[in-house]
């Protein structure tokens, strides 16, 4: 069966600094853009990064441009969200998700894997 399961998350300082990882298992995504989301609580779910299949290009949110970065190692089946001067606003559950039908990596209903989600806290 299909999954992709999260690590990462945690509790951080305003400004510090937390790396998610995304493993994949039952299939390989290779061929498919993949992404990070995030669901602040009673909030709906939003676009954060995305990376093509080839990990060439990457696309983000414009509230995390230039502080988060996200990579992918095909060989590994893995993807990961580095995150930077994390701001209160970040406070979010992460989910990493698998586009593998639509013709556009902002809205969520084009990716149909989605891994479980890990609580990213930041204090101010």
């Amino acid at each position: 069966q299909v999954q992709l399961v999260e690590s990462g998350g945690g509790l951080v300082q305003a400004g510090g600094s937390l790396r998610l990882s995304c493993a994949a298992s039952g299939r390989t995504f290779s061929r498919d853009v993949m992404g990070w989301f995030r669901q602040a609580p009673g909030k709906d779910r939003v676009f954060v990064a995305a990376i093509s299949a080839t990990g060439q290009s990457t696309y983000y949110a414009d509230s995390v441009k230039g502080r988060f970065t996200i990579s992918r190692e095909n060989t590994k089946n893995t993807m990961a969200l580095q995150m930077n001067s994390l701001k209160p606003e970040d406070t979010a559950v992460y989910y990493c998700a698998a586009k593998v039908s639509g013709d556009s990596f902002y809205y969520s209903y084009n990716y149909v894997y989605w891994g479980q989600g890990t609580q990213v806290t930041v204090s101010s």
